[in-house]
């Protein structure tokens, strides 16, 4: 704690594992720097059909839908550097919990979202040793700030905000930890 009695912000750098996760408790605010991937309801749904486009182990899924402008307006190049990120916000979160436990079961170590999650979710997240870090809504515009850049875009086919980016980002946050890998969950204090 510092003069201010302000909590000391954790800083993060991905890819995460047990012994990271394992220590945030319930109200730590964590930034993340390194790799982060979007996600929202239809891919998460896809992740489920058909499994994943990369390696989930160690990641962070962010459920957000962003702005992202494309410099080639026939969308064909598919690079990264044809893609300009404008904005990113977090999205509801509750609505990925059909699909959060399986995606969970695939080695993500931390799930950043807006709102709670169900009690599978919970479960799932204790039993892989994860976490659920709370993004402020309304943020966008200083989300947006903390990206470098996108390296690379999985499933284009689902649009812009349905798609899964992969994301470099430099102390993205602040963040909450709003249910912890022991099952602690803010939401319910």
């Amino acid at each position: 704690m510092d003069k201010n009695n302000n909590k000391k912000i954790i800083k993060l750098e991905t890819p995460l594992d047990d012994g990271v996760t394992s220590k945030l408790r319930v109200g730590d605010v964590v930034t993340i720097s390194g790799k982060i991937l979007t996600a929202r309801d239809q891919a998460h749904k896809r992740i489920f059909e058909e499994g994943s486009p990369i390696d989930l182990n160690n990641t962070v899924i962010f459920h957000a839908g962003p702005i992202i402008k494309t410099k080639n307006l026939r969308n064909t190049d598919l690079s990264p550097n044809s893609f300009e990120l404008i904005s990113i916000g977090p999205t509801t979160s509750t609505r990925m919990n059909p699909y959060q436990g399986f995606i969970l079961d695939l080695g993500v170590k931390a799930i950043i979202g807006k709102g709670g999650m169900d009690k599978n979710t919970v479960e799932a997240l204790k039993r892989n040793n994860a976490v659920y870090l709370a993004a402020v809504g309304g943020c966008a515009t200083l989300y947006s700030d903390l990206v470098e850049d996108i390296s690379n875009v999985f499933w284009f086919d689902l649009g812009i905000p349905e798609a899964i980016w992969e994301l470099n980002v430099k102390e993205f946050g602040p963040l909450i930890v709003a249910i912890d890998s022991n099952g602690g969950n803010i939401f319910k204090r």
